[in-house]
């Protein structure tokens, strides 16, 4: 596993430094006609994304210090760890504060046990390997990266599950906040995100996944998992698209304020 177990166990079969998506191979990336998997191929285009403020909320998976620690401790995990401070975390950080200034909810999940000796965990998180996570809640390792940390009364839920709904109370307190539409990114897209973004689309949530705010171990799992979720499960688009929705949205609750 990535912080207490075997990373060097782990497959790299694809390298981050290549690049993250084909806007990054000199072609803009378009929401509505990338990560299309062989079932849309021939899919009509989705309809236009209009975000409302007062029913979206941004949900940020598991961006944790224990990652970015072992990334930068195991040769095999630099390409992630060099991702992650390139492109993840500052992404992450553009859309938290675009969504605070937005009126958009921000919330947060992390994986963390509430016993010292993980007893609590889910069978996944005890089995031998990468998901054998011991993260004891109170543990510096459980915490949130610093750049992207809560704020003021954010929610944070604890989960010991890949998805972020399950095992805890995250669907009732979206329900609370009038919630319809999540906004997700995090780590680890094939992991924890397509688990939260599933269960999501199984609540009849609306869902975007933000491509460039998002890592997986290597950048072959990261897109092959865009590709499967893409369309079914959520809508995948990037940092700079969802930014321009949100100021269009906005911009139009502006416009309709009485003067």
């Amino acid at each position: 596993m990535l912080i207490a177990g075997r990373p060097d166990r782990i497959v790299n079969s694809a390298s981050h430094r290549a690049p993250a998506n084909r806007s990054e191979q000199g072609r803009q990336v378009t929401w509505k006609t990338d990560y299309i998997s062989f079932y849309y191929e021939d899919a009509p285009e989705p309809d236009e994304i209009a975000i409302d403020p007062a029913s979206t909320a941004l949900l940020m998976v598991d961006l944790q210090n224990t990652y970015m620690t072992s990334a930068r401790q195991h040769p095999r995990w630099a390409d992630f760890g060099t991702r992650m401070d390139e492109i993840v975390i500052p992404n992450a950080s553009r859309i938290i504060d675009a969504c605070r200034r937005g009126a958009i909810e921000v919330l947060h999940a992390r994986i963390a046990c509430r016993t010292d000796d993980g007893r609590d965990r889910s069978l996944s998180q005890k089995r031998p390997g990468f998901n054998n996570l011991l993260l004891p809640m109170h543990d510096g390792p459980s915490q949130l990266i610093d750049a992207v940390a809560p704020v003021g009364d954010e929610i944070c839920v604890i989960k010991t599950t890949d998805s972020a709904l399950t095992g805890t109370n995250l669907r009732l307190i979206l329900h609370n906040l009038g919630i319809r539409t999540v906004i997700v990114a995090g780590i680890f897209t094939d992991q924890c995100i397509s688990s939260t973004v599933r269960s999501l689309a199984d609540e009849s949530f609306d869902v975007f996944l933000v491509h460039d705010a998002c890592a997986a171990g290597t950048m072959e799992l990261h897109n092959h998992e865009l590709a499967v979720l893409n369309r079914i499960y959520c809508q995948v688009l990037g940092t700079g698209e969802l930014l321009d929705f949100i100021a269009c949205a906005g911009a139009t609750k502006t416009s309709l304020t009485p003067t």
